[in-house]
């Protein structure tokens, strides 16, 4: 039965390394409405000072801070540009729980976060996207 199992789960892992970053978005949406969960309360909390590596607390002690590398990012439209239009398509596309009215409203209402809490790779497609729409991004 184990082996059942490890066949279905490898399938479904399969089926997933398929999908494009806009559809794991949405599906990760869609799993935590349907289960009521939030994959950020997944994360786990950073470690505490006193569990640093003594190369770390080295760092710390001479001074500098040690390189974390952001895993969630923001996108971040801070202007539309001169087509607002196309700009506004782009918005819907890249979250398309906006609907039309919604994604204008933020459009004219700027700046707004576009995307909340996505991977480096979600957020630098949605970027390239909305630049190429003529807006202004900023990732943070």
């Amino acid at each position: 039965m184990a082996s059942e199992k490890s066949d279905k789960l490898n399938k479904l892992i399969e089926e997933i390394g398929q999908l494009s970053v806009l559809e794991l978005a949405n599906l990760v949406k869609a799993l935590e409405e349907k289960f009521g969960v939030s994959a950020a309360a997944m994360v786990a909390a950073p470690a505490p000072a006193a569990a640093q590596s003594g190369a770390q607390a080295t760092q710390a002690v001479e001074g500098e801070q040690p390189a974390a590398e952001q895993t969630t990012f923001n996108v971040v439209l801070t202007s539309a540009g001169a087509n607002k239009i196309a700009v506004i398509k782009t918005v819907r596309e890249i979250n398309q729980n906006l609907g039309l009215k919604e994604a204008k409203d933020l459009v004219e209402s700027l700046p707004k976060e576009v995307l909340t809490g996505v991977n480096k790779q979600t957020a630098e497609e949605a970027k390239k996207k909305l630049e190429e729409a003529g807006a202004t991004v900023e990732l943070k």
